[in-house]
C-alpha cells in the first residue's frame, strides 16, 4: 500500500538512565509493521533501540525491501539556527555537527545540557534553548524559558504553528519537552546516515527515493484513534507506535510519496500532517490485528487442535520479546544473532599459498625444471614487496601472500634443492596449492545471518574477516514455576500423599540445553492469591513462564483459573498423546506456558511446542524439529485423532520404544535418547516400517 515493505515507528527518550526493567512508559517502544503483522519491542537504552534498528534496516536490504522509519521528534530547527550554527542552512550539515558534540553511552549517559549550552554560547542574549535540572542551570542554559531574551531565534518551527500540541523543540526538560529527544536523536540519526550512505534519505530534506526513508512523526495527530485501539492494561506508548505503524502503512503508495516530498526542507516536517484523514482512512481500511494479550486466542467453535496447527498459530502469534546488545566475538558463543554481518573483509585477502614449497608463475609442462631461487622469502603474515622475475622461484611458507609474478606452488617434499637453484618433475597446473584472494568469503557478503545461534565455527568466520563484535539478542529468560499441594523439594521428607518435584530440574535442564537462561521461580502451593504473587514477582524478573501443573480446568487447576480471571487465556485442548491440554496466557505482558503436571505430558509438550515458540521469542526465528526415518524395532497399533510421541532410543539401526507410555514413567525418560513420532492418522507400525525418530538435538536439546 505505501509503497514500503516495512514500517517502523519509533517513540524516542533522552533518559539519562536505563529504563526499568519492566516495560513502562517514557522509554523506548519501536513498532515494526510488514507481512500484515506488527510487532512492538521495548528498549532500555538507545544504544539497544539503534542495534534493533540496524538490525531491521540490514534485513531489509538483503532482502530487497524498501522500510519508511518514523520518528517522534523534531528532525530541524527554526529557520536561521543551522546557518548559525554551521555556516550553511543545510540542516543535515547540522546532524553532523550534532552527532560530533553528543556523547550519548550505551547506559544513556549523555551530555546533552553541556551540548545545549554551548550552542547558546554562539547567540546573543540567553537562549534559544532551555529546561535543565535546577542544580545546572545558571546565566547560559536557565531552567525557565521566561529567563530568555534576545537570542534572535523563532519559538517554533512552521510546522508546529499548525499544531496546538506540538511543543517548541528549545524546551529541554520538564513535561512534553521534545529538546533533548531531538538534540540525542538526531545525533543517532546521523550515525545511520554514515552507516547506510546512499542507501538512505531523510525527509523532507532528501528527495525520498531509497531504501531507507527516515522521517518526522507526531502519533498525537491520531489521538483520538490510538485511545479507541488501544488494549487493556496496554501501555499508552505502545500504542501510539502500534497504531501509528498501522496508520502510515496502509496509506496508498503514490500519498505517501507526496507526503514525504511536502514540508519545509530547512526546518523539517512532521509526515502527515494535512493528510489526517487519509491516516484515519488507513486504520478503518485495515482490519484490527489481534493484540498480543489475544496471542493465544481459540477460533471459535474450535476445541480439539490438531498439532500443526498449533504450532502454526504459535508461529504467527508470537515474536522476538527481547532487546539487543554488543558483545565481543570471543564472548558471543550460543548467543542469538540480532542484525547480519557483512564481512568487512575478503577471506583470505590476498591470494597465498596451501603449502610450504616454491613460488613461481605459470604451469610446467612434462620433463624435468631447473629454476633458479631468488634471495627473499615469503613467511605468513608479510605484505608482499617485491616481485619474482620471469623465470625464477620464490622460497614461500604455509598462508604466506602470493608475491608479483607468482601464480603456482609446488610443494618443498616434490623439489630437489642445489644450492641457489631448484629442480622438479613437471607436470604442475598453474595455480597449484594457492589459495584465490576471497575464494572463501568475498568482501560485503553476509557471513552470518541473522536469527543464528552463535557456533564455534561461526566465532571462527567472524574472526577470520576482521569482525570485532556483533550485535546479539539479550538471553531470552525462563521462568520455571512447580504448582501444587502434593509437591515437596528432592531431599526432604515426604507424606505418603505427597511426591517430590521432579518437573522443575528437568524443565530448568531443557531450559539452558535450548540456548536459555532459566531462572527458577520455586514452587507454590494450590492457592490462588499465592500464585498471583508469585505471577506478578516473576513478571518482573522474566520474559516468559513456565509453569506445570494446573493448566487444564479441574477445581484446583489454578493457573488456568488465574490466567482466566485476568482475561488474557486459551486452554488449548491439542490433539496429542502424551499431554493434551497446554494452557498459553499472558501475566503483565508476560507469555505463559501452563504444561500439564505429567512429567513426561511436561517434558514432551516442552520439546515440541515450547522449544520453537521460545526460539522464536529469544530472536532466533522458529525452530522445526530435525528428525531422520529409521526401521522400526517394535509393534503398534494407533487409533485416528491425536498425534502421538513415543520415548524411543535406537539399537544396531533400528529404533526401539520405552515399554510402557504412561505419562507418569520417568523413568522412559531417562531411557530414551529421543521421540517417536506417529501421525494424526491410524497407522500399525511393524517391525522394519520406516517411523521417524527425534533425538533430543533434533529438538535443539
Amino acid at each position: 500500500m505505501s509503497g514500503f515493505d516495512r514500517v517502523i515507528v519509533v517513540d524516542w527518550s533522552a533518559s539519562k538512565a536505563p529504563s526499568p526493567k519492566v516495560p513502562s512508559a517514557d522509554a523506548i517502544w519501536i513498532a515494526v509493521q510488514a507481512g500484515g503483522q506488527t510487532t512492538c519491542t521495548y528498549h532500555r537504552t538507545r544504544a539497544d533501540a539503534m542495534a534493533t534498528l540496524c538490525a531491521e534496516f540490514d534485513a531489509a536490504i538483503l532482502a530487497g525491501q524498501r522500510v519508511l522509519a518514523g520518528f517522534d521528534f523534531p528532525f530541524g530547527y527554526p529557520a536561521g539556527f543551522a546557518r548559525a550554527v554551521t555556516g550553511t542552512s543545510d540542516p543535515l550539515a547540522l546532524w553532523g555537527n550534532l552527532a560530533k558534540w553528543i556523547k550519548d553511552a550505551d547506559d544513556n549517559a549523555n551530555n546533552r545540557f553541556e551540548v545545549a549550552g554551548d550552542l547558546n554560547r554562539l547567540f546573543p542574549g540567553v537562549g534559544p534553548f532551555w529546561g535543565c535540572p535546577a542544580a545546572i542551570a545558571d546565566d547560559v542554559l536557565p531552567a525557565k524559558g521566561s529567563a530568555r531574551h534576545g537570542h534572535g531565534m523563532t519559538e517554533r518551527r512552521k510546522i508546529e504553528t499548525l499544531i496546538a500540541s506540538a511543543q517548541p523543540c528549545w524546551k529541554l526538560y520538564t513535561t512534553g519537552s521534545v529538546g533533548s529527544q531531538a538534540l540525542l536523536g538526531i545525533a543517532r540519526l546521523q550515525g545511520l546516515r554514515e552507516r547506510y550512505g546512499a542507501a538512505l534519505s531523510v525527509a523532507p530534506f532528501e528527495a525520498p527515493d531509497t531504501p531507507i526513508v527516515l522521517a518526522e512523526v507526531y502519533p498525537s495527530l491520531l489521538a483520538a484513534e490510538i485511545a479507541a485501539r488501544q488494549g487493556v492494561d496496554e501501555i499508552k506508548d505502545r500504542a501510539q507506535v502500534r497504531v501509528t505503524a498501522q496508520a502510515l502503512a496502509g496509506v496508498p503508495g503514490e500519498q505517501m510519496d507526496v507526503m514525504l516530498r511536502e514540508g519545509d526542507t530547512e526546518e523539517g516536517w512532521i509526515l502527515g500532517v494535512g493528510h489526517e484523514d487519509a491516516l484515519r482512512a488507513s486504520l478503518e481500511r485495515a482490519p484490527v490485528p489481534p493484540l498480543k494479550n489475544d496471542c493465544f486466542a481459540l477460533p471459535p467453535g474450535v476445541h480439539w487442535t490438531p498439532v500443526d496447527k498449533a504450532l502454526a498459530d504459535l508461529r504467527q502469534r508470537l515474536g522476538p520479546v527481547v532487546g539487543s546488545e554488543t558483545a565481543p566475538v570471543n564472548a558471543a558463543l550460543n548467543r542469538v544473532l540480532a542484525a547480519h554481518v557483512i564481512a568487512p573483509r575478503a577471506h583470505p585477502p590476498l591470494p597465498n599459498t596451501a603449502v610450504d614449497g616454491y613460488g613461481f608463475a605459470g604451469g610446467k609442462a612434462e620433463s624435468v625444471h631447473d629454476m633458479p631461487v631468488i634471495a627473499a622469502q615469503m613467511t605468513a603474515g608479510r605484505t608482499p614487496d617485491f616481485e619474482v622475475p620471469s623465470g625464477s622461484a620464490v622460497r614461500i611458507l604455509t598462508g604466506a601472500a602470493l608475491p608479483g609474478g607468482v601464480d603456482t606452488v609446488i610443494l618443498q617434499e616434490d623439489v630437489q634443492r642445489t644450492g641457489g637453484r631448484i629442480s622438479f618433475h613437471g607436470p604442475i597446473k598453474a595455480g597449484a596449492n594457492t589459495r584465490a584472494a576471497g575464494e572463501d568469503v568475498e568482501t560485503g557478503a553476509c557471513v552470518v545471518s541473522a536469527g543464528r545461534r552463535l557456533t564455534p565455527a561461526d566465532l571462527a568466520l567472524l574472526s577470520a574477516v576482521g569482525v570485532g563484535t556483533v550485535s546479539v539478542r539479550a538471553p531470552l529468560r525462563v521462568g520455571v514455576l512447580s504448582t501444587g499441594d502434593e509437591l515437596v523439594a528432592p531431599g526432604s521428607d515426604a507424606g505418603p500423599g505427597q511426591i517430590y518435584d521432579a518437573n522443575r530440574p528437568m524443565l530448568l535442564g531443557l531450559i539452558d540445553r535450548l540456548g536459555h537462561v532459566g531462572i527458577d521461580l520455586g514452587h507454590v502451593n494450590d492457592d490462588r492469591t499465592a500464585l498471583s504473587g508469585r505471577f506478578d514477582d516473576a513478571a518482573a524478573r522474566v520474559d516468559v513462564i513456565v509453569t506445570s501443573g494446573g493448566a487444564s480446568a479441574g477445581d484446583e487447576d489454578h493457573v488456568s483459573a488465574l490466567l482466566n480471571a485476568s482475561g488474557h487465556m486459551a486452554l488449548w485442548r491439542i490433539a496429542i498423546k502424551p499431554g493434551r491440554p497446554l494452557a498459553l496466557g499472558m501475566w503483565q505482558g508476560v507469555p505463559v506456558f501452563g504444561l500439564p503436571g505429567n512429567p513426561v505430558a511436561a517434558m514432551v509438550c516442552t520439546l515440541v511446542f515450547a522449544a520453537p515458540a521460545l526460539a522464536q521469542m529469544a530472536g532466533a526465528g522458529w525452530s522445526a524439529p530435525q528428525g531422520f526415518d529409521v526401521p522400526a524395532g517394535f509393534e503398534k497399533r494407533k487409533k485416528a485423532g491425536r498425534r502421538e510421541f513415543l520415548r524411543a532410543r535406537t539399537r544396531d539401526g533400528r529404533v526401539e520404544v520405552f515399554q510402557s507410555e504412561g505419562s507418569g514413567r520417568i523413568s522412559g525418560l531417562s531411557w530414551a535418547e529421543g521421540l517417536v513420532e506417529l501421525p494424526d492418522d491410524a497407522l500399525h507400525v511393524r517391525p522394519g516400517d520406516p517411523v521417524r525418530f527425534i533425538p533430543w538435538s533434533g529438538f535443539g536439546a
